[in-house]
């Protein structure tokens, strides 16, 4: 089955390590996970940086993009996103050059700001422990966007990036990141489900800011948003409970592999435990098809983003396939695609 949606509709992945299992095992399900994105006719799989987290086997994107791209046939692969401040330009420009050299067209990079992880881990990465100012991320950026356009003129030459650019995307959840990609003309991903509450501002900044660039004639964005559907509203909230539970252990500094269902139910959570729950999942679209569909609606209307990126986590792969069957479903009976719309890079 492939959709036609009027909203190009994606998925970002994590790469959930339910408990009990091995990252080997996570990591074969995210690429199932992309064959079924790409048969049911989505327009990009990212997946996402994280170090040192028990529940997130997704910590090398370049390596597990690689082996999507080459299970899959026509779907955008990319990340979502690499962090900067973790790696030097030459090695980042190099893995993606190679990425965008063997399957041209299909490659996004997705650049983020922020090292998204702790102090020792930083160090471990062999980057500043303390991270990049941000005042240092232009001149980065700048210098990997360099590698790609290569030449003989330069000391230093990225050789598989040169003339293999990848689609390039800043990624963020404040305002900081939009205004740097309105700058250079790049698109824009926005985190809605790190920070919603940001991302109607930083939006309208975008958009307000944007100056077209060779690469992006006008504004281009997509919010990232947590989605767990189900046919029925209480069964999608009983699959929920893994990534509540997973909320809350992150929040404590005591990150763990993903709950079942049951072990999250039998969970007693304090009064104050259900408030980081709630604070830290208020943005999370958890219902039936057609709960699901209305509040990614108004999510687009609200932001006036250009496109959807889905992220699920479930205890259970069956359930996780399930989810995005069944929003592809919710959101193709919503919205008709109109003819001649030509996907974005």
């Amino acid at each position: 089955m492939t959709a036609r949606l009027a909203v190009p509709l994606s998925v970002l992945d994590l790469c959930p390590v339910p408990a009990g299992q091995g990252a080997g095992e996570a990591l074969r399900r995210s690429v199932d996970l992309a064959r079924v994105a790409d048969r049911l006719g989505l327009q990009r799989f990212w997946v996402a940086e994280h170090h040192s987290l028990p529940g997130i086997a997704s910590a090398a994107p370049a390596v597990l993009a690689g082996q999507i791209a080459a299970a899959t046939s026509r779907i955008r692969v990319g990340s979502g996103g690499v962090m900067l401040p973790n790696h030097p330009p030459l090695t980042v420009a190099e893995q993606f050059g190679t990425l965008e050299a063997l399957y041209p067209g299909r490659i996004d990079l997705g650049i983020g700001r922020a090292p998204g992880t702790d102090r020792a881990t930083a160090r471990a990465l062999r980057r500043a422990a303390e991270g990049l100012p941000a005042a240092d991320f232009p001149a980065e950026l700048a210098e990997l966007r360099g590698y790609f356009a290569g030449g003989p003129q330069r000391p230093v030459r990225a050789i598989p990036a040169e003339g293999n650019a990848p689609a390039i995307w800043l990624l963020g959840s404040t305002g900081y990141s939009a205004e740097i990609a309105a700058r250079l003309g790049l698109p824009f991903a926005f985190a809605y489900h790190l920070g919603a509450a940001n991302a109607r501002p930083a939006l309208a900044l975008y958009r307000r800011a944007f100056q077209p660039s060779p690469l992006l004639t006008r504004p281009r964005s997509l919010v990232s948003v947590f989605v767990l559907c189900a046919d029925d509203g209480d069964r999608a909230h009983w699959l929920h409970g893994p990534a509540r539970l997973s909320a809350l252990r992150q929040r404590a500094g005591r990150p763990a592999t993903v709950a079942s269902p049951e072990e999250a139910a039998a969970y007693r959570y304090s009064a104050a435990e259900q408030d980081v729950i709630a604070e830290t999942t208020s943005a999370h679209v958890v219902g039936d098809t057609a709960t699901v569909a209305v509040r990614l609606g108004r999510i687009l209307a609200d932001t006036a983003a250009d496109e959807l990126m889905v992220t699920t986590t479930t205890y259970a792969h069956a359930d996780r396939l399930a989810s995005y069957e069944s929003l592809v479903q919710a959101m193709a009976g919503r919205v008709a695609a109109a003819d001649g719309v030509a996907p974005a890079r």
